[in-house]
C-alpha cells in the first residue's frame, strides 16, 4: 500500500471510533446507571483530561522523534480502556475508565494530522484532504452503523463497535512506514520546550481564529437537534439536516483542491468566517428546511474550510520537529477548550433566547474576519 492509503485506512478506523462516541456515550453511561447529572460529570471529566493529556502525548511524541509509536500505544491503551465500559460498574469506576480512555485516545487524531501533513509534503506525497475525507465518510457509516446494531442487539453493541474502531486504529498506525527517531534541537530540549510553537506568532493568531470558527459550533452540536424538534421537524427531517452537513464537508475534502489552492490559508479562514455569519444567521431566524439545508450545506465553509486552514498554517510555519506538539496544542487550546467553555455559555444562551441565540455564534465568525486578517499579517513575516 501506498502511503496514501495506510492514512485514509488510519483516519477511517480511528473516525469510526469517533462517529461511535460522540453519539452513542451518553447512552451507553445511562445504561450502567448513570444519572443525568453523573453522566454530565464523567463527560467534563473526560474533556478536561483531553484537554492535558493530548499535548503532553504531542510532546511525548516530539521528544522521542516517533509520532507513529506514540499513536499506536494512545490506541491500544484506549481500546482496553474502552472495554471497562461493559463492565457492571459503579460511578467511581466509569470515572476511572472514562479518564485512562480519553487520556490515551486524546493525541490520536491530531498526531495523525501531523504525521499525515508532513507525509503529503513529503516524496511521494498526495492530497491531504482527500485522505482526510475518509475519515469523514467512515464517521458518517459508522453512526448509521451503529445506531442500527444498537436497535438489534442492544447498547452494549455500541461497545463491542467502539473496541473495534480503537483496536483498529493501533493497527493502522503500526502500518505506517517508519520513522527513524530525531536527535535534534526538540529531542535535546526533553520537556523544556512543551510551549515552543506558542512561540510562534501564526501559531497563536490561527488558535483565536480557530477558536472563533470551530467553537461557533458549540450551540450547533448541543441544541441544533432541540431546536428544530421544538419548532416540529422529524426526526427523519432532522436527520437529513445532519448529513447534508456532513456529505458537504466530504464533497469539499474529495473535490475542492483547486478552490483551496486559489484560496490559500487565510482566503480559507475568511470563507469559513463568512459562511459562519451566514449559516447561523439562517439557522436563528428560521426553521424552514427551504433555507436550513443550504445553510447546512455551509458545514463544508464552517467545519472544512477552516480544518484545511490550520493544517496549511501549521504545515508552513511550524518546524516538523514540533508538528506534534504543536497539532496537539492547537486541538486543546485553539479549540477544545473553546468548544467546552461555549457549550457551557451555549445552555443559558438557548434557554432565555431559543434560536436566537445562534446570532451569538455568528457574532463569533464576524470576529473571525479581522482576526483571519491578523494571522495574514504574521504569515506575511
Amino acid at each position: 500500500m501506498n502511503a496514501a492509503t495506510r492514512f485514509a485506512l488510519l483516519y477511517s478506523a480511528q473516525f469510526v471510533a469517533v462517529g461511535i462516541t460522540l453519539p452513542f456515550l451518553p447512552a451507553v453511561l445511562t445504561a450502567r446507571g448513570m444519572s443525568p447529572q453523573e453522566v454530565g460529570v464523567l463527560l467534563a471529566t473526560a474533556s478536561a483530561v483531553r484537554l492535558v493529556a493530548g499535548p503532553l502525548g504531542g510532546r511525548l511524541a516530539d521528544a522521542l522523534g516517533d509520532a507513529r509509536l506514540v499513536l499506536a500505544v494512545g490506541a491500544g491503551l484506549a481500546t482496553l480502556a474502552a472495554t471497562g465500559l461493559l463492565l457492571p460498574a459503579g460511578f467511581l469506576l466509569l470515572l476511572l475508565v472514562m479518564a485512562l480512555h480519553s487520556a490515551a485516545f486524546a493525541p490520536v487524531v491530531p498526531l495523525t494530522d501531523a504525521l499525515a501533513v508532513t507525509a503529503s509534503r513529503g516524496e511521494g506525497g498526495f492530497d491531504y484532504a482527500r485522505v482526510r475525507a475518509a475519515g469523514s465518510i467512515a464517521f458518517m457509516l459508522a453512526a448509521i452503523a451503529c445506531g442500527q446494531a444498537v436497535a438489534w442487539f442492544g447498547i452494549d453493541a455500541a461497545v463491542w463497535l467502539l473496541v473495534v474502531g480503537l483496536g483498529a486504529t493501533s493497527l493502522a498506525a503500526l502500518a505506517l512506514p517508519r520513522t527513524a527517531p530525531r536527535t535534534g534541537r526538540v529531542a535535546s530540549r526533553g520537556w523544556a520546550g512543551f510551549f515552543a510553537p506558542l512561540r510562534i506568532p501564526a501559531m497563536r493568531r490561527l488558535m483565536l481564529v480557530s477558536a472563533l470558527i470551530q467553537g461557533s459550533h458549540a450551540m450547533y452540536y448541543g441544541f441544533g437537534t432541540l431546536h428544530w424538534q421544538a419548532a416540529g421537524l422529524g426526526a427523519g427531517l432532522i436527520g437529513g439536516l445532519w448529513a447534508v452537513g456532513v456529505l458537504a464537508e466530504i464533497a469539499l475534502f474529495l473535490w475542492g483542491r483547486g478552490l483551496v489552492a486559489r484560496l490559500g490559508p487565510v482566503g480559507l479562514s475568511v470563507a469559513a468566517a463568512l459562511a459562519g455569519v451566514l449559516r447561523w444567521a439562517v439557522t436563528a431566524v428560521t426553521v424552514d428546511p427551504l433555507f436550513l439545508f443550504p445553510a447546512q450545506a455551509l458545514h463544508a465553509g464552517t467545519f472544512a474550510m477552516q480544518h484545511l486552514a490550520m493544517m496549511a498554517v501549521l504545515g508552513r510555519v511550524v518546524p516538523p520537529a514540533e508538528a506534534g506538539t504543536a497539532q496537539t496544542l492547537h486541538a486543546a487550546l485553539g479549540v477544545g477548550l473553546w468548544m467546552g467553555l461555549l457549550a457551557l455559555a451555549s445552555g443559558p444562551l438557548y434557554a432565555a433566547f431559543g434560536g436566537a441565540g445562534f446570532w451569538f455564534m455568528a457574532g463569533l465568525c464576524a470576529l473571525a474576519l479581522p482576526a483571519s486578517l491578523w494571522l495574514a499579517a504574521a504569515l506575511r513575516r
